[in-house]
């Protein structure tokens, strides 16, 4: 019985009518900020992607630089949709379905964007210099909706023990037993002790894995990719031309006999999109809302290269790889059909797609750790809040030797009910964004020079507490 609700309630968040409200929230903030993902790229790269390798020291206690928020923000965000689930894309949708992962990832950018400013300026301090922030606080403190503040953390703190910890932890258990013949079991264990270590250290420990963890995985996989791509340069064109060919006659692909409709291929596309990036979702802006940034624009910035370097550069990685190598249509899918391209490119490139799932899974299980736990300290308070930590970590064993599959899915289809409260947030609290995007544009650089006489100029309403 509990598992036919959940099918029904997954169909639903999971189904047209939620991608639909995910990608119109988009596309709406896009037309509000003049689209600025496309308008302000130049901008957000030199201040983002250019800025990586700089070292920041100047956060305080309970603070995050903002390199390291936006590093937890990554671990969380880059996981096993970037391998498996983009296969799944391509096998099920065809290659016409990356196109429409692009179109989710370009309006998703003005999302990150506005959730991550939203996040930082309805945050809350702590006694202990910490912040505390995300869709619960910018529905609480700028919608005053407390019941659906509560409804949003509900959601993300037992979504956090499916999605972001037993899925993960089963990925990591299976690519060790397929290519390393390592017991489940094993691994279940090794995955415990090395997440206890991190997790029980709290946020600070959390980012300084996280801010070293994230570049390593991310140039690791890319570079192995490029290395197929630059070997399989001539069928590159060619893979491009069919997945724009095929984003709208997905029949194209398949010699007009065998194939699948235009329904499914964008929403395979789109629902691939979205898994990988979270936009929309409200999951990001909880480790974002712990950066020490002078300005939540300037915060809002690395949520937009967030979503680039998530879904345009990693997924699309996989994509090629996978188009380049004639296999999508073999009847692989998801991270064997991965494995699979990434072999054909060359003699073991099969271990850079397992070490690459391994070292993505377990960054997305740090990353879910801290927002499980300011999701649930928000329901019950800090003092009962941090033995969260303690459910969290155990149940990594549980996910490797493949334990409780329904209880997957229900936190699958808790993800999913994450972003309704969210979508009413940013929509409702849309203006905000505006006003501070159009104040921070004025002067930036002043602003980054006088933080303080900044925070005195900014209007009361918004003020960051």
């Amino acid at each position: 019985m509990l598992e036919k609700l959940n099918g029904l309630v997954n169909g639903i968040v999971w189904g047209w009518p939620m991608l639909i409200l995910l990608v119109g929230c988009g596309i709406i903030l896009s037309f509000k900020l003049r689209f600025i993902q496309l308008r302000k790229f130049n901008f957000t790269m030199k201040n983002t992607m250019f800025k990586v390798f700089r070292k920041d020291t100047s956060a305080k206690k309970g603070e995050l630089t903002a390199f390291q928020a936006v590093s937890t923000a990554l671990a969380a965000t880059v996981g096993t949709g970037n391998i498996a689930g983009v296969a799944l894309a391509i096998a099920t949708g065809g290659p016409g379905a990356v196109f429409w992962m692009w179109i989710s990832a370009f309006f998703g950018m003005c999302t990150k964007f506005a959730e991550v400013i939203l996040a930082v300026t309805y945050r809350e301090k702590h006694s202990n210099g910490e912040y505390s922030g995300g869709p619960m606080y910018y529905i609480k403190n700028g919608l005053k909706m407390n019941w659906l503040a509560i409804l949003f953390a509900f959601f993300g703190a037992f979504a956090s023990f499916g999605i972001g910890n037993m899925t993960q932890a089963n990925a990591i258990s299976q690519a060790m037993s397929t290519n390393f013949h390592i017991d489940t079991k094993i691994t279940g264990i090794i995955l415990v002790i090395l997440t206890g270590i991190v997790v029980i250290g709290g946020i600070k420990r959390i980012a300084l894995v996280t801010e070293k963890l994230v570049p390593f995985m991310s140039i690791f996989y890319i570079i192995g990719g490029l290395i197929i791509l630059i070997l399989e340069a001539n069928k590159v064109p060619s893979a491009i031309c069919l997945i724009f060919n095929s984003a709208f006659n997905p029949k194209a692909a398949f010699g007009g006999v065998v194939g699948t409709s235009l329904k499914l291929t964008m929403k395979m596309g789109i629902a691939r999109g979205v898994f990988t990036n979270e936009a929309g979702l409200g999951s990001a802006p909880i480790a974002h809302a712990a950066s020490n940034t002078d300005h939540p624009v300037r915060q809002g910035l690395w949520g937009i290269f967030e979503v680039f370097t998530d879904t345009i550069l990693v997924c699309s990685i996989t994509a090629l790889t996978i188009m380049t190598s004639g296999l999508w249509n073999s009847g692989l899918e998801g991270a064997d059909l991965t494995a699979a391209a990434f072999e054909s490119g060359f003699t073991g490139g099969r271990y850079i797609v397992s070490i690459g799932l391994l070292l993505f899974a377990f960054s997305t299980i740090l990353g879910w750790a801290y927002y499980g736990e300011k999701c649930f300290t928000f329901l019950v308070g800090s003092k009962i809040g941090k033995y969260y930590k303690y459910l969290y970590v155990p149940t990594c064993y549980l996910g490797a030797t493949g334990s409780l599959q329904l209880l997957w899915n229900i936190s699958d289809t808790l993800n999913g009910l994450m972003a309704i409260p969210n979508l009413v947030g940013l929509i409702l609290l849309s203006k905000v964004v505006v006003i501070l995007t159009k104040d921070f544009f004025k002067n930036p650089d002043y602003i980054r020079n006088n933080p303080s006489e900044y925070l005195d100029i900014l209007p009361e309403k918004y003020k960051i507490s």
